[in-house]
């Protein structure tokens, strides 16, 4: 056994250098990303083309290196040309916090393992049940993602709302859940996981505007009813990730009062609204809700994951499981909050609360409004400037800071026009200046932008719209 191995990895002078090393290389990183000639947003390779790469740095690469290439390899959500995926870009704060997470490594299922963290999670979850509307009774923990908290929401509805015991006994009938048909993919995951099955997801269509038509709940819910199967639970999406589409939910709201139905409000990427005077309209209704999810990775400066799962009444999220660990967890009549693994799937989690805290108590609550309110009306802004070009067509006129758009061409038809879309998408990613993603929505394909950093100006949009139009001259004198 080579003992020195496990001396030298646990050097703290080696920790020093290399760790004053990395702070300086990730300030001068977030410094050149955020210029304005900050370079390409990445540098696309073949997935196999990296492989290649690290299967060789692995044996041969400089170790002293190893930082260096993973900076210049990666997309770099600081970038004002980052306009892809919901993903923000971290306040650097945070990556102070994730260090003293990592090195302390406290595991926040049971309270001697959280005694900062645990504390700390329970004032931020009692901030965000304030600012949702809830009363003195709710309580919420954070948890790794929107998926596992929305999946976690839906369990706490069946067991609060299905009155066979499941969790011991199974399903002994059809169970389901309505949800719009735009809302994202991990609702149905998540009720798929559970046991539903297909006929247990009822879809809900669509306006032309893609929020959930609410006239339609009364006939779906009927229908679903008559086909015998019980539903538990309704989620209204806030907004839709691939649309940026707020659901009404309000009338939502009211629907699940009428038939006693679990609302569930998949807040996700728009929760951070919250904090927002001007966009705060966007979630009327959504104290009407049972429970609800907000990402602080997405709109609320935060590195992933992090996710806060709020209950409009705490003793629901203290039933969703009742599984027993003696070594870990004493029964206890009482709510014990400080003892977060009750409430999760998570036994360790890492101490993510630490990232919201520190945001809070550094920069106040107003940080969290600049933030959202800027991106929203950049998204905004940037849908008005597709609209002055002729040769672009937005799906919706945009309600927050996600964009989608398609060139268009009336002597084309839909195929060829969906084709010229999808190149155009990826010869802009292969050129790595610009990042931005792509959608299908009623079997029409387009661009989709999220703007998710505040330093994005108008002059981007407009030279990402240039670079747009100057590939076309090239992928239209390609087509046949």
């Amino acid at each position: 056994m080579n003992k020195s191995a496990l001396q030298k990895a646990y050097s703290t002078e080696d920790f020093k250098k290399r760790g004053h090393q990395l702070i300086d290389e990730l300030a001068n990183h977030i410094g050149q990303v955020c210029n304005e000639s900050p370079g390409n947003v990445l540098h696309w390779v073949s997935p196999n083309t990296s492989l290649n790469f690290w299967e060789e740095f692995l044996k041969n690469g400089d170790s002293e290196q190893l930082f260096h290439e993973v900076l210049k390899r990666s997309t770099h959500v600081h970038h004002p040309k980052y306009l892809g995926h919901q993903i923000c870009p971290p306040a650097p704060i945070t990556v102070l916090t994730a260090m003293i997470s990592a090195v302390l490594n406290n595991g926040t299922a049971v309270y001697e393992m959280g005694m900062v963290t645990n504390p700390i999670e329970r004032i931020i979850t009692a901030l965000l049940a304030a600012k949702i509307g809830y009363q003195e009774q709710s309580s919420g923990f954070l948890t790794s993602g929107g998926t596992l908290a929305n999946l976690t929401a839906l369990l706490s509805a069946r067991k609060a709302k299905v009155l066979s015991d499941v969790w011991h006994e199974g399903h002994s009938k059809p169970l389901g859940i309505m949800v719009s048909e735009e809302a994202h993919y991990c609702v149905e995951r998540a009720a798929k996981i559970m046991g539903l099955g297909e006929r247990g997801i009822i879809k809900i269509p669509v306006k032309s505007d893609f929020s959930m038509d609410t006239a339609l709940l009364e006939k779906y819910y009927s229908d679903a009813i008559q086909n015998g199967i019980e539903v538990f639970a309704i989620v209204g999406s806030a907004p839709s990730t691939a649309t940026g589409i707020f659901d009404d939910l309000d009338s939502v709201g009211i629907f699940a009062e009428k038939y006693d139905l679990w609302y569930h409000v998949d807040a996700a990427h728009g929760g951070a609204a919250l904090f927002s005077k001007k966009y705060r309209y966007t979630l009327n209704g959504i104290s009407k809700s049972d429970s609800v999810v907000i990402d602080g990775h997405k709109m609320m400066m935060m590195p992933g994951i992090t996710t806060a799962l709020v209950y409009k009444d705490a003793r629901t999220s203290n039933a969703t499981f009742r599984q027993k660990a003696d070594y870990l967890l004493e029964d206890s009549t009482e709510s014990d909050w400080y003892n977060s693994g009750k409430r999760t799937f998570e036994c360790t989690k890492n101490m993510m609360s630490l990232h919201w805290f520190s945001l809070l108590k550094t920069y106040g609550e107003e940080v969290f409004e600049a933030f959202v309110t800027t991106l929203y009306d950049k998204g905004i802004s940037f849908g008005e400037i597709i609209e002055k070009n002729q040769r672009f067509e937005l799906a919706i006129k945009p309600m927050s800071n996600i964009v989608c758009f398609r060139y268009v061409d009336v002597s084309l038809n839909l195929n060829t026009l969906n084709k010229i879309n999808a190149a155009i998408r990826q010869q802009l990613l292969e050129d790595g200046e610009f990042y931005i993603v792509q959608t299908k929505l009623r079997g029409i394909q387009y661009l989709r932008c999220t703007v998710m950093n505040p330093f994005t100006t108008e002059t981007h949009f407009k030279d990402l719209l240039e670079q747009i139009e100057m590939k076309l001259e090239t992928i239209l004198a390609l087509k046949p």
